[in-house]
């Protein structure tokens, strides 16, 4: 098989394109998983609090922590991860209170989204963008 000009142009435009269909799955891959989480409820503001910090200059240990007072479950997502979902925490009627602290992996610049299951049934929403100069994901 021999090679053209234009073969190679056709090959180079498709990979561009192949390239760029990751960005959108994954955008997408958190949406699911929040609808996933919600049942396709409507999702609030309000009442969640997310702290992140706003660069990280390592995405291997990114420190976050969460805190929703009255929530039963807490949902934890990294947006532009391979794997969108991060953590779960479920809150017991015997929890002190309804806050979670951890280290999450990041493999670039993206959203971190918090979605709170209110004990009334509700659920609140917060993000907080992240910005990695060295990504955590094999980046």
């Amino acid at each position: 098989m021999q090679l053209s000009r234009r073969k190679a142009l056709g090959l180079a435009i498709g990979g561009v394109a192949a390239s760029m269909l990751p960005l959108r799955a994954m955008a997408a891959g958190a949406e699911e998983a929040i609808a996933a989480f919600t049942g396709g409820a409507a999702v609030g503001t309000g009442g969640l609090t997310l702290t992140a910090p706003e660069i990280a200059e390592n995405g291997n240990t990114v420190p976050v922590t969460v805190d929703a007072p009255g929530a039963v479950a807490i949902a934890l997502y990294a947006s532009g991860n391979p794997t969108p979902g991060v953590a779960t925490f479920n809150f017991g009627p015997a929890a002190g209170s309804q806050m979670a602290s951890t280290r999450i992996r990041l493999s670039q610049t993206q959203d971190v989204v918090a979605v709170a299951k209110m004990a009334d049934g509700s659920f609140v929403q917060a993000s907080s963008t992240v910005k990695v100069t060295i990504g955590g994901c094999g980046g």
